[in-house]
């Protein structure tokens, strides 16, 4: 046998098996093909339903979900406003209020002022010449139960204590 021979054998061998594993490779193909047709059949008679179901709630929904936002978006800009007057209340009664202790403390510390310029006043005015006074009256006094003393044969008199003269 010569080589030719050899090889057209081992070739035609090599096409018949490649025929055979074509030819099943077809068949599966087409067994795959027909589970798909009837898998892709099945999701449309389940899926497909409940997917336009699902898109008609969805389309009667819209509506209420739309007027939903619509009010929440009203309601957020009327919350904003009334915060926005509020915080510009609060900011104004603050203001005044700060306005009004600062009268408050300047009112108190003239009237502490005043009244220690009036305690001074009344301590140069009045005392003074209370004090001068009782220096006088003291004096008098000592003078007199002096002279009283030697004509009552030395006897002592009982003096007034400087602080008790002072009321």
């Amino acid at each position: 046998m010569d080589k030719l021979t050899v090889f057209i054998a081992v070739t035609s061998v090599a096409v018949v098996l490649q025929t055979l594993i074509l030819g099943f490779m077809f068949l599966a193909m087409r067994k795959s093909a027909a589970n798909l047709d009837a898998l892709s059949s099945e999701i449309r008679s389940k899926a497909l339903p409940a997917i336009e179901q699902a898109q008609a709630v969805l389309a009667e929904i819209r509506p209420q979900m739309n007027s939903i936002l619509d009010n929440v978006n009203h309601s957020t800009a009327m919350i904003r406003g009334h915060v926005t007057r509020l915080d510009a209340t609060l900011n104004d009664a603050l203001d005044r209020t700060r306005l009004q202790v600062i009268r408050a403390d300047e009112l108190l510390t003239r009237t502490l002022d005043k009244v220690e310029d009036t305690t001074e006043a009344v301590q140069n005015t009045v005392m003074a010449p209370v004090r001068q006074l009782s220096g006088i009256m003291h004096g008098i006094s000592t003078g007199l139960s002096f002279l009283l003393g030697r004509q009552r044969n030395g006897r002592e008199s009982v003096g007034v204590p400087q602080d008790e003269m002072f009321i």
